[in-house]
């Protein structure tokens, strides 16, 4: 199943039109027509429809009409994610369970990457959302996987993998002029794209972006209003049998009361076809990003990546990747209440990984991997997987899936030093081990119907070596991290796409999950349980999609998400729609409403840091010249 908007199903027709009747085209499912193509799964380009795990898609279209402006809000698109916000600049985002409470905004077991550089921090584990900012109109799609990836991208995929794949410089040919404005919003993009080469094209940006402050409960504004201008570029070549290229952003941010934020990045990707139908790929990146208050205390980080793919087909039956990979990362700390010893360091991970696909039938095929990371605390880690794929129908997939990723220990688990006045409090463990997960998953994808389609999976994980808090021996201070926690996960995702008519599209997801969690023998059980997972037993969303004619488009969201347990979050229900008008070819207008049944409330909460989601009101005009 994936989500498609009514907008691409339409141009996909048009297209289409000189070869088939429209008596024909309505018998066609919803992936024929748009010929979704997934690369996560498996590190090489396959249908979506025949991918063993599972994936949704969040289609560049489905962006467009939501009206999300961010990364988080575009993610909520999403039903195999828990997506809460916390305050006007912070996000937790996890996929089946592990969101948490003491360190929320990075939840740490959701590898996130865009076309292929993780931006999960290695300092804290997580990922900051505040730092990530990719142009609506420049995402091709966005992959969410729901289900351990760490066979073929390593640790810290341990629920899940979000990849988010931007289009060709090619593909944004021209200019676009973007502004908007709302209660709780501002921003202008400017962008254009243009041809150096037949075989050369190019595209830059600038954007600027002013969010207001959140609410309080008792109606005071939260003090958290922030900032952000941020731009960068692509360039993509094509020589004959060769793809290269070559993109990179910076930006900044003020975030109130006292916070600074920057950061920089570049990527350079090359990919060859061979005649005999193999390929290589080779990828490099450098990431810089420190975090500060005005004080000047704070931390950056600085990794720089490489890594060598091969894809290769053996005696026709065998669809073999593998590769090589080492990452560099080197921190600073400067003035901080919390501090690792030593403050400034430079780690290395080095990595390996080999994955075949073996068709046994024709509709029948085995894909064993494993990968190997030499990581910079816990030496040595063997991540290996087995999925199983059994086409029964062209309509119907069936796949089932047993595998084993890890967490792998951060400075922080590793080294920190936290002070309460002059009380040593919590210290960081040498000896911390990797949290583990061994998960087997089942689910099957299917066209129902010429105009519906489902997907749904179930999932086993069980959890081993999960971070506790302990108090050192003989005396009671400093607490220390240690590995004396154990889990079991399981449940059940389920998601639809039906097309009422030709003009209207339904989507609905939903998912229910169990989370249990044990204490081992030895360990103290100071470290609530908030401190690890604070996730909503259930969860429902409905999507609508209308086009009203052939110029103005109406799309609507719901959602219910169910009470949070601990800290204790009660459940709530929420509803967003857009209008957009295309007044001419070139220029398009639109209103956004977010939150509209409510005008404020909690998503989660985190001690000093939450505030409630206010109702929002946002027009936009986008110019393309």
């Amino acid at each position: 199943m994936v989500v498609l908007s009514a907008a691409a199903i339409m141009a996909t027709t048009a297209r289409t039109a000189r070869a088939q009747s429209v008596e024909e085209l309505r018998t066609l499912s919803l992936e024929d027509l748009t010929s979704i193509q997934v690369t996560t799964v498996s590190k090489s380009t396959e249908p979506l429809s025949d991918a063993p795990a599972a994936v949704y898609v969040i289609s560049h279209d489905d962006i467009i009409r939501s009206g999300a402006t961010t990364v988080p809000e575009m993610l909520r698109m999403a039903p195999n994610l828990e997506v809460v916000q916390i305050n006007a600049s912070s996000y937790a985002i996890s996929a089946r369970g592990f969101n948490v409470g003491d360190n929320a905004s990075l939840s740490n077991k959701l590898l996130v990457l865009i076309n292929g550089r993780s931006v999960y921090t290695p300092m804290f584990g997580g990922v900051y959302w505040d730092s990530i900012e990719v142009l609506p109109e420049d995402i091709d799609h966005i992959e969410v996987i729901s289900g351990p990836g760490a066979t073929l991208w390593g640790a810290n995929a341990v629920n899940g993998v979000i990849n988010i794949i931007t289009r060709k410089s090619s593909d944004t040919q021209g200019g676009l002029l973007t502004f908007g404005a709302g209660n709780l919003e501002r921003e202008v993009e400017l962008q254009y794209g243009g041809r150096l080469a037949p075989d050369l094209t190019y595209r830059v940006h600038a954007e600027y972006q002013d969010f207001s402050a959140n609410k309080q409960e008792n109606g005071a504004g939260g003090g958290d209003g922030w900032s952000r201008p941020e731009g960068g570029f692509r360039m993509d070549w094509t020589p004959s049998s060769d793809t290269v290229s070559l993109q990179g952003d910076v930006y900044t941010a003020n975030e109130d009361p006292s916070n600074y934020l920057s950061g920089r990045d570049v990527l350079a990707s090359w990919q060859h076809q061979f005649q005999n139908g193999s390929s290589l790929q080779v990828q490099a990146y450098g990431d810089d990003e420190g975090r500060y208050t005005l004080g000047n205390s704070g931390f950056s980080v600085n990794t720089y990546d490489f890594e060598i793919q091969h894809s290769v087909t053996l005696a026709g039956i065998n669809d073999v990747v593998w590769g090589v990979g080492e990452r560099n990362f080197g921190y600073r700390f400067e003035n901080t209440a919390l501090q690792l010893v030593p403050p400034n360091a430079d780690l290395n991970l080095a990595n390996i990984f080999a994955q075949d696909t073996i068709t046994i039938t024709n509709r029948l095929k085995l894909t064993p991997g494993i990968k190997l990371e030499d990581e910079p605390y816990a030496g040595l880690q063997v991540m290996p997987g087995m999925r199983l794929a059994w086409k029964v129908t062209d309509s119907a997939l069936f796949w089932s899936a047993v595998s084993r990723a890890v967490r792998s220990p951060t400075p922080v688990d590793e080294t920190i030093r936290e002070y309460l006045g002059t009380i040593d409090f919590l210290n960081g463990s040498r000896g911390f081990r990797p949290e583990v997960v061994t998960a087997y998953e089942a689910g099957a994808r299917v066209q129902a119907t010429a105009r519906g389609s489902f997907s749904v999976s179930v999932f086993d994980n069980i959890y081993d070596d999960l971070r506790s808090i302990e108090p050192s021996s003989p005396v009671f201070f400093p607490l220390v991290f240690r590995n004396l926690l154990s889990g079991h996960v399981y449940g059940v995702e389920l998601w639809g796409d039906f097309r009422v008519t030709d003009w209207w599209r339904l989507t609905a997801g939903f998912n229910i999950q169990h989370e249990s969690f044990h204490y081992k023998p030895g360990t103290s059980g100071l470290g609530t349980l908030a401190f690890t997972a604070d996730d909503p037993n259930h969860q429902a969303s409905l999507r609508s999609s209308i086009d009203l004619g052939s110029k103005v488009t109406w799309d609507t969201s719901f959602r219910y998400i169910g009470a949070l347990p601990l800290p204790a979050v009660p459940a709530y229900a929420e509803v967003d729609t857009r209008v957009g008008w295309k007044v001419m070819p070139s220029l398009e207008l639109s209103v956004t409403g977010s939150n509209l049944l409510h005008p404020q409330h909690e998503e989660f909460f985190e001690d000093g840091e939450t505030d409630n989601v206010p109702r929002s009101f946002y027009l936009a005009a986008r110019w393309g010249f």
